[in-house]
Formats: C-alpha cells, structure tokens, sequence
C-alpha cells in the first residue's frame, strides 16, 4: 500500500516539485497550501494530486488538517515541511510582526505540523520527516535576520526530534537549499541575481527538481540509518 506524504507548501515552487517527485515515485500526497486558491486549484487539476488548505502557523489547523488527510488518504507517514515565508528588513527597519510572522510560520509550521503527526509514527514504527532549511540558515544573509533565525532553528529542530523518533524507526532529516530557479529567486533584481550566481561554484541556480530528488532519499524507506542530517544542496556555495 502506498505511504501518505504531506507537504507543507506543496502547490508551487521547490514544494511543487517535491509533491510532484513524491507522487511519481507511486506516495499518495496532500500538498498544503495557504492563500493561493486558484494557483492551487490548478494544480490539483494539473497533476492530480489532493489539496488542503490550512496555515501551518496555527497548530489547531494543523492537527485538523492532519486527521482530514488520514480520513480522506490513510494515515501520514510522511512530512516534509517546505512552507515558508520572508519579510526581509535590515534590524534598523523590521517590525515585530515580520520577525513574528516569518518565525510562526517557517519555525512554528514545522513544530505545528510534527505534533500533528508524531504520535502516529511512533504507534506504528515508521515515519519520515524532512524539514526544508536554507543555505541562509547556514551562512546568514543581509536584511534576514528572522529567516536566518527561522530556517537556523529548523536544523537545530531537526537534530533534537531526530533524537526522539531514532529508536521507534522516525528519521528526521532537513535539506538546505542554495538558490533555486523559482518565482521567489526570479523576483530578485538582475544585478543582483547576477552577483549570486557569480558566488555559486557550479555557476547556475539550482533547479526545484534538485531539491526533490534529495527528498526522495531521505524518505526512503531504506534510508532508515540517516537521521539528525541535514544535506545542503547549494551548489558548492557554502559546504559547511
């Protein structure tokens, strides 16, 4: 029987990919989405695969939409949590509520949407979870410091719960993207995109596709000895 995959974030851009990956290595999957209505309607119709609507900020939506998924899919045995949001500012110009909102939803998404699912892959001795950091995490960034903070937390996240899930067959593992080829790289302004890629040893920007193959590894079902890792897949940009 096929195992059930969420993924946060699932309807465009590295999620989109990685849903897609899933689905055609033979997983069912819900792919998540926030606001996107008709972007995320079309893609249900485009690939086939069922869409759920929820903020992965508020873990009482969470847990909700956890039990609708097993109800309509069977039980989830597999997160990947790639939803994530910026508010860049430099300290001097950022609010409380863009360091607030980027942390709920890129750090308090991924505690949210583990609670929704963690008791059930311990009753039953499997899961996989794989967490969606960043090379920003990793080597920080100008005017993001509360995404820095946020994708930063998710690795330090990802080594703790792999502690408690590793005895009961739960691995949890995180992926660090470099720059990949999507709408949210694509609206960065030339010149500037051009000063990234000069910076990345492969000199392109990653592809979604990439990304998705790295998740596929890690939610393997005999990929159960790789657990608390977190693979960056940068480019050569920062090998850390």
């Amino acid at each position: 029987m096929a195992r059930v995959a969420i993924v946060t974030g699932g309807t465009r851009g590295i999620g989109e990919a990685i849903s897609v990956g899933l689905k055609n290595a033979g997983y069912k999957v819900a792919a998540t989405y926030a606001g996107n209505d008709a972007r995320a309607h079309a893609f249900a119709e485009k690939t086939g695969i069922a869409v759920y609507k929820w903020d992965v900020a508020d873990l009482d939506q969470c847990q909700a939409g956890v039990a609708k998924v097993a109800a309509d899919l069977g039980p989830v045995e597999i997160l990947v949590n790639n939803a994530g949001i910026t508010r860049d500012a430099t300290m001097r110009k950022m609010a409380r509520s863009g360091w607030d909102e980027v942390m709920d939803t890129n750090l308090g998404g991924c505690f949210n949407m583990a609670k929704a699912v963690w008791d059930g892959m311990l009753e039953r001795g499997f899961g996989r979870v794989v967490n969606i950091g960043s090379i920003n995490g990793q080597a920080g960034q100008y005017g993001q410091v509360n995404y820095a903070a946020a994708k930063s937390g998710i690795h330090g996240f990802t080594k703790a719960l792999a502690q408690e899930g590793a005895a009961k067959g739960v691995t949890v593992n995180a992926i660090a993207p470099g720059y990949i080829d999507t709408d949210m790289v694509a609206a960065v302004p030339p010149n500037v995109l051009e000063k990234i890629v000069a910076r990345i040893p492969v000199g392109r920007l990653g592809k979604a596709h990439e990304i998705a193959r790295g998740v596929l590894f890690l939610v393997a079902d005999d990929a159960g000895f790789v657990t608390g890792s977190t693979m960056s897949i940068n480019g050569g940009q920062h090998m850390y």
